[in-house]
């Protein structure tokens, strides 16, 4: 009985990293087990919500962004045919709710939210924040002209933290040791665009 109990209280997660272990959390969510799916949560949440702020959408949508995709992972928990291409779907699922979400508000969309609550309504702007505007502005035309391939891996270790590259290398399906100098060629060109474009003048 005892040595029942020791075995059942040890989650078969536990010691497992990367794909392994989102794929057995995901086989235990799919058993009911809630322990299972606040790990995913407590741990890819992050990753959720750089990709979801990767597209353009403020805090607040990306907020709402985050809970429908896992809503939506836990309407379709029993229909993902593959465990460990959890954080594929995670991201490629974000990425399409965020942009669905993103131009059916378009035309709302002026200023942030996080940015406009830093600008006093009786005050005239600082010029401090237009010129980080400015070079916001710049910054984020050179790395649009970056390819594709380049932009997502900024975007996932830049935003998700260089700890996390062993789920940039999964979500990827790039090997793990690649992952540092390719960020680092990527952030090369980045700088080259932008002391070659508009951010040279």
């Amino acid at each position: 009985m005892t040595e029942l109990r020791t075995v059942r209280t040890n989650p078969p997660w536990e010691g497992l990293e990367g794909s392994e272990r989102h794929a057995a959390c995901m086989i235990a969510a799919r058993e009911g087990d809630r322990s299972a799916l606040d790990v995913l949560v407590a741990e890819l949440t992050p990753l959720v919500w750089h990709v979801a702020r990767g597209t353009g959408i403020d805090r607040s949508t990306a907020e709402d962004v985050v809970q429908t995709v896992w809503l939506a992972l836990l309407r379709h928990v029993d229909r993902l045919a593959e465990p460990r291409a959890l954080v594929g779907w995670l991201i490629t699922t974000t990425r399409r709710e965020a942009i669905r979400t993103r131009q059916r508000g378009a035309a709302q969309v002026e200023l942030s939210p996080e940015v406009a609550e830093h600008v006093p309504s009786t005050e005239p702007m600082p010029e401090a924040e237009a010129l980080r505007g400015e070079r916001d502005h710049r910054l984020w035309s050179a790395f649009h002209k970056l390819d594709q391939r380049c932009q997502e891996l900024l975007r996932l270790t830049v935003l998700a933290g260089r700890a996390e590259y062993r789920i940039v290398a999964e979500a990827m399906g790039m090997p793990h040791g690649s992952i540092g100098p390719t960020r680092g060629r990527c952030l090369n060109s980045l700088r080259a665009l932008y002391d070659d474009g508009d951010g040279g003048r």
